[in-house]
């Protein structure tokens, strides 16, 4: 039987009775009419599951007990970012949601030459925690026990001008690189991937990319839209050189 896992986004403690936050209470009351004593599994990201119980059920409240934790190792040994070219509508929450199933280790959301998506501070703020909502629940089905990180929105030359030189192999899909996914070396800091937007990078992207050390990655002789590039590639780096 599938345990009911739950995010919460503070510290946890065992034999602590906590108060579900609203949108997790309603979730567990009305949608899956759980009751008390019912178990469940809650995480926040520390990197452990807490199994708890049920031990109150109300339309105002509801409130668990942590009563044990495992620590969860399903962490890939590859740690990768991906630096997404933000894409349209609903394109992004699946990039998101997906990438966090794959075990990404970081997200950033770019604005690049050719984005097509423009948001102003505070709209880029609401997507920002409505992402880092994706990503939760997206690690409460996956099963993972780590959230990975999602920065804010930002442009790509900012991005780059603050690359710390760590040892990320530092990787651009493009439909011109002449790098294929088995020939990539990861030495103990992972991988940077960036993917363009729907009309793909442009050239001041490119040559930004390029001066920065990131080296071309093609995936075949076929172009995919952006919210299938980056996946596609992910899950191939993953495969050759992590933990699929």
């Amino acid at each position: 039987m599938r345990t009911t896992r739950i995010h919460i986004d503070y510290p946890l403690t065992l034999a602590a009775e906590l108060l579900l936050p609203a949108q997790a209470a309603e979730h567990v009351a009305r949608v899956l009419r759980m009751d008390v004593g019912d178990a469940l599994t809650v995480f926040n990201g520390d990197g452990f599951d807490y199994a708890a119980t049920l031990v109150r059920v109300s339309k105002r409240e509801v409130i668990v007990r942590i009563d044990a934790c495992e620590e969860i190792a399903n962490e890939s040994a590859l740690r990768l970012t991906l630096a997404q070219a933000v894409a349209r509508g609903e394109k992004m929450d699946l990039i998101v949601q997906k990438a966090t199933e794959l075990g990404v280790a970081r997200i950033v959301p770019l604005f690049t030459e050719r984005s097509e998506v423009k948001l102003d501070a505070a709209r880029a703020e609401k997507r920002w925690q409505h992402w880092r909502a994706v990503a939760a629940s997206a690690c409460e089905q996956s099963g993972r026990g780590h959230i990975p990180e999602i920065m804010p929105a930002q442009v790509l030359q900012t991005w780059l001008e603050d690359l710390h030189g760590d040892g990320s192999q530092r990787l651009a899909l493009l439909p011109e690189g002449t790098l294929r996914a088995r020939e990539v070396r990861f030495g103990d800091a992972g991988g940077l991937l960036v993917v363009g937007p729907e009309g793909g990078l442009g050239e001041r992207d490119v040559a930004a990319l390029r001066e920065a050390g990131f080296q071309g990655l093609r995936l075949g002789p076929r172009i995919l839209r952006t919210e299938t590039a980056g996946l596609a590639a992910l899950a191939a780096l993953q495969a050759l050189h992590g933990d699929l």
